[in-house]
């Protein structure tokens, strides 16, 4: 049964400001979803696709930031073959329980967009 949907839009030019200042990487991004962007030629698009599905979810889950929920709980990773998939931190899932989020992310020249459906 569906419990929850959130979207998201950003523009990509705010990322690519931002993804310049390590500490905003460091704070928002794990370590594995900084490496997959960095191998693209345009990383900013990747990272604003992975910036709006963390808002898209924390608005499915119907939570905000300010619960202790922080931006490393929620890694969005590729599958072998290009499907992100979600990742969740210990910390967030026993906040939430037992979910089964779907999510998918697109992006063009100048924004990302990405949509979350949360199911219990």
């Amino acid at each position: 049964m569906i419990e929850g949907i959130g979207t998201d839009i950003i523009e990509i030019s705010r990322i690519k400001k931002n993804i310049e200042n390590n500490s905003f990487l460091k704070k928002v991004f794990t370590e594995k979803e900084i490496e997959y962007c960095q191998n693209y030629r345009f990383p900013e698009e990747r990272f604003a696709g992975r910036f709006a599905a963390k808002e898209a979810i924390v608005k499915a889950l119907g939570i905000g930031f300010k619960t202790g929920l922080h931006w490393k709980d929620i890694e969005i990773l590729n599958n072998a073959l290009g499907k992100p998939e979600l990742i969740l931190s210990e910390n967030l899932i026993n906040k939430i329980g037992n979910v089964n989020i779907k999510i998918t992310l697109s992006h063009c020249k100048e924004y990302a967009v990405a949509f979350a459906i949360l199911e219990k």
